[in-house]
């Protein structure tokens, strides 16, 4: 059999499959041809990613009853399993912005890992959802089922949505896979960008020399294409508050493009924020930074706002959170420090 399937990654969220029917395949429901090739597709998962086009033909959207033709291009964008069989439900605090039968919205604190994974089995989001899925109505036998559909890394705060049922997992899946989810952050980064705001387009990719760092590639042959938009809210000389709008979601985008324009986040030692780049050599305004860094000990990144379409009523919503106390004290510290300055 000559048919092509190709696997295709879109950042940590999605597994996008791409299928050029064989030449000499027979007339089929596209729904039972996707189930035979695709792990893990049951009946039902596979209408609801046609229901959303998540699943294209040649470029359209299909039905389910659609009859596959040779040559055929076929792409399927759905949710990424799970990684782990078993999440140990654990009692731990949600700040919950909105839920309803079908999606929440919760307000992660800095310091939360997302999903479990090596030195993180415990404490984390998931953890936390599965022990709150539990009296839900959409748990199976019990057992709740935490449906991420995208993250934030364990340092940043701010909002997730997740979906509680698999309806909401494939319409908002498709949703960040078309890019039409709004999402806003906060940024504090050493300088000011010389332009008051601007684009980042350039490719993230895993660093060849340390796989926990996305670096920026400019051979558009390598990495994934990443777009951030920002714009300069405040200027404080030695370091800038910007507000970034996500056009794509890679991992650690934010933090990522804003090293390689060169001014990295404040603070964020993976990405060498942790030092001086800008500012004088005196010992006090190096204890200032010591202070701040004390105040605000991880990157000074936090998700402000995130909008989208609701998968079952189809109303667009919103939701905005207010800065963490830690980040509004090292920015109250900043603005005493220039007052005094000038």
């Amino acid at each position: 059999m000559n048919e092509e399937l190709e696997i295709v990654e879109d950042g940590d969220l999605y597994e996008h499959y791409r299928i050029i029917v064989d030449k000499g395949q027979s007339p089929i429901r596209i729904d039972k041809f996707i189930m035979a090739r695709v792990e893990n597709a049951t009946r039902s998962k596979v209408q609801q990613a046609i229901e959303a086009e998540a699943v294209l033909v040649n470029g359209l959207s299909t039905k389910p009853s659609y009859l596959i033709k040779p040559n055929d291009l076929i792409t399927i964008s759905l949710p990424e399993p799970p990684r782990d069989d078993v999440v140990n439900p654990e009692n731990i605090p949600l700040n919950i912005v909105f839920e309803d039968d079908d999606l929440l919205v919760v307000n992660k604190p800095a310091g939360m890992v997302v999903h479990p994974a090596y030195n993180n089995w415990s404490g984390t989001l998931v953890n936390a959802l599965a022990f709150h899925f539990q009296n839900l109505p959409t748990s199976r036998n019990g057992v709740g089922r935490p449906g991420l559909v995208h993250r934030i890394d364990k340092d940043t705060s701010g909002l997730l949505v997740i979906a509680k049922t698999e309806q909401a997992m494939t319409h908002l899946a498709k949703q960040f896979y078309d890019h039409s989810i709004e999402r806003t952050y906060i940024a504090m980064v050493w300088g000011v960008p010389k332009a008051e705001q601007g684009t980042i387009n350039a490719n993230l990719g895993r660093s060849l020399k340390d796989r926990k760092v996305t670096t920026v590639y400019e051979d558009e042959t390598i990495g994934k294409n990443a777009i951030t938009h920002y714009k300069i809210i405040k200027d404080y000389g030695y370091v800038s508050l910007l507000k970034c709008n996500l056009e794509t979601g890679r991992t650690h985008q934010i933090r990522a493009h804003m090293k390689y324009l060169g001014h990295p986040l404040f603070n964020d030692a993976t990405y060498g924020g942790d030092k001086i780049w800008k500012g004088t050599t005196f010992t006090k305004y190096r204890q200032f930074i010591d202070n701040c860094f004390a105040i605000l000990p991880r990157q000074a990144l936090h998700a402000t706002s995130l909008g989208f379409i609701h998968p079952v009523s189809k109303k667009h919503l919103q939701f905005d959170v207010p800065l963490p106390s830690d980040f509004q004290a090292l920015i109250d510290k900043w603005e005493k420090y220039i007052q005094y300055e000038n």
